[in-house]
């Protein structure tokens, strides 16, 4: 057994749920940070923001769970599906204080959503990833089978893709954070496409 065996006879020990609560601490820390006056001048644009980048970092960390068991036998699969919706959740947060507290005015979505390409972009990827958190459960799974199952879940790539382009139009000029999150997301997705797999040690 090697070090990959090692720590996969460990994870097996460690169950999804801690990620489920980990992961959604960020959320009402972002909101105490808010309304104590900790995010700035500009708290709900700063909120918007930090919601957002948190649902792309879940999203990478989900995206590279099988180049990394693929180059290293490390194997994360059980802790994709909770990476993904913690990601969701953080995502629709971030919709929601662009609705409610930004915009604050539903005829004015649709016109967003049209006149400024970052959020058609953004929102396009958002509704890629509305089927998959509704299907990421084991009912689903066994109704659609593996293989429809696989194949819807494939959406995830161009939705990463979709928010880290969205991420780079978002913001004023050539900054250098967004374009880190899209080339490291290219990466991965070339990644997944070029290495072979590999039997995991166990």
């Amino acid at each position: 057994m090697g070090l990959a065996g090692t720590i996969n006879g460990a994870l097996r020990r460690v169950p999804a749920w801690p990620v489920y609560v980990l992961g959604m601490l960020p959320a009402p820390w972002f909101l105490y940070l808010g309304l104590t006056g900790g995010l700035g001048v500009e708290p709900i644009e700063a909120l918007e923001h930090r919601l957002g980048v948190t649902a792309l970092q879940f999203l990478v960390a989900g995206l590279a769970v099988t180049p990394l068991r693929r180059l290293t036998g490390i194997n994360l699969i059980r802790y994709r599906r909770a990476l993904g919706l913690v990601a969701f959740f953080h995502l629709s947060l971030h919709l929601a204080t662009w609705l409610f507290l930004d915009l604050q005015s539903w005829q004015l979505i649709w016109a967003d959503i049209v006149k400024r390409p970052y959020i058609t972009v953004g929102m396009a990827g958002f509704v890629l990833l509305v089927p998959l958190a509704l299907t990421s459960n084991s009912l689903s799974l066994r109704r659609l089978g593996p293989v429809r199952w696989r194949r819807l879940h494939r959406l995830t790539y161009p939705a990463v893709l979709l928010g880290a382009i969205h991420y780079v139009m978002l913001v004023k000029g050539w900054q250098i954070e967004p374009l880190v999150y899209l080339a490291a997301i290219l990466a991965l997705l070339s990644l997944r496409i070029r290495l072979p797999r590999r039997r995991v040690a166990v």
